[in-house]
């Protein structure tokens, strides 16, 4: 009796000590077992890459003097309409060292408004995507006709090449992540969007020489400060452009993006035939595969060429935009370069009207019909 209370009082004291050191370590990479647990636990995971119409940027979403909780309201109920259960929304580095508390109880509003549609967020810490300069206060107005004329970075250009600024971002990342490490009402952490997009076509000559070299080491920081805060949320960052077929193939960064990731996620902005050959590659990695990125319809790219496919995989489904506003991304790519005077006749992107009337109606239909 007296070895079997000994072995009985070791083990709750490794059990114990287990949990002091995760505490302190944070949490490692889920395992394959972990990822399909998790993901057997949701239902087919459906949404959008969300905006308020009223918002330009992150920066104009978040902002206490912006932040438009009845347009979030209103428009997150039409997404929830249409059958969605989730949203990719992006956050911003700025917002945390402008006003940590008031940001963090902004996203906690944020989190009951989404939570009374049912939807859960999948929050996006950083973002290599557009102008490499992004300032607090109030944003610029949209430049006319232009896709995503008013997007930030996220570390601007100025942090990301100086070393004596990452402390402020861990501080921020590690806040972020802890203060809703437990919330189930959030679905998961995207860790870094595009993480080496050059912007060639936007911002390419503004842009931090060598910027990958930067990013990379960071990157990977940035999945460790996340974790090690313990989140019971996955952690993930979309592979974008390039070959995925096999471990020779891959770019260091997209190897760091999928080795680190708890869930793949990915970006396709193709056609259908495209979409399903990167699925397949992605596969090899027995784990949960989001696209969270995806419908550019001038691109090849459509509901109902993609969303069945996405459906017939289990893959979760994250189109870009819901409702035509300021970051106007029913412009196509090609606006930086050429010259509109008026909305395109095909939208590039986004569902609905400011009104919520759909652009088209039968695309909202196709939505309805495959998420019931």
């Amino acid at each position: 009796m007296r070895k079997h209370l000994l072995t009985l009082l070791m083990t709750i004291l490794l059990g114990f000590g287990n949990i002091y050191a995760q505490q302190q370590n944070g949490r490692g990479i889920w395992t394959q077992d972990q990822a399909r647990d998790w993901y057997a636990q949701q239902g087919w995971l459906v949404g959008c890459n969300f905006t308020p119409s009223t918002a330009i940027n992150q920066l104009e979403m978040w902002q206490a003097a912006t932040f438009d909780t009845a347009t979030i309201d209103r428009e997150l109920g039409w997404a929830e309409n249409l059958g969605m259960n989730t949203a990719r929304v992006y956050l911003h580095d700025l917002l945390y060292q402008q006003d940590a508390q008031g940001f963090l109880s902004r996203m906690d509003i944020f989190l009951q408004i989404a939570a009374r549609h049912h939807i859960k967020p999948l929050f996006v810490l950083f973002d290599s995507c557009w102008d490499p300069f992004p300032k607090t206060g109030k944003q610029r107005a949209p430049k006319p006709h232009v896709h995503n004329s008013g997007w930030v970075q996220n570390p601007g250009y100025k942090a990301l090449k100086d070393p004596a600024q990452y402390p402020r971002l861990e501080a921020y990342v590690k806040a972020v992540v802890g203060r809703f490490a437990n919330d189930n009402r959030i679905l998961g952490w995207d860790v870094w969007n595009e993480p080496d997009n050059p912007n060639t076509s936007s911002y390419g000559k503004q842009e931090l020489p060598d910027k990958v070299n930067y990013v990379l080491p960071l990157l990977q920081k940035s999945f460790e400060w996340a974790r090690s805060v313990n989140p019971s949320q996955p952690l993930t960052s979309a592979v974008w452009a390039g070959n995925w077929s096999s471990d020779a193939t891959l770019k260091p960064i997209e190897k760091v993006q999928l080795e680190q990731s708890d869930i793949i996620s990915f970006h396709n902005y193709e056609a259908p035939q495209e979409l399903e050959k990167c699925i397949k590659w992605l596969q090899r990695y027995e784990r949960p595969i989001l696209c969270t990125e995806y419908m550019a319809r001038g691109n090849g790219s459509t509901f109902e060429g993609s969303l069945p496919i996405m459906k017939k995989y289990k893959v979760g489904a994250w189109c870009w935009g819901l409702v035509d506003g300021k970051t106007q991304t029913i412009y196509a790519w090609d606006s930086w370069k050429k010259t509109y005077t008026a909305k395109p006749e095909l939208w590039f992107h986004d569902i609905f009207h400011t009104d919520g009337t759909p652009y088209r109606q039968e695309e909202t239909t196709l939505i309805k019909s495959l998420t019931k």
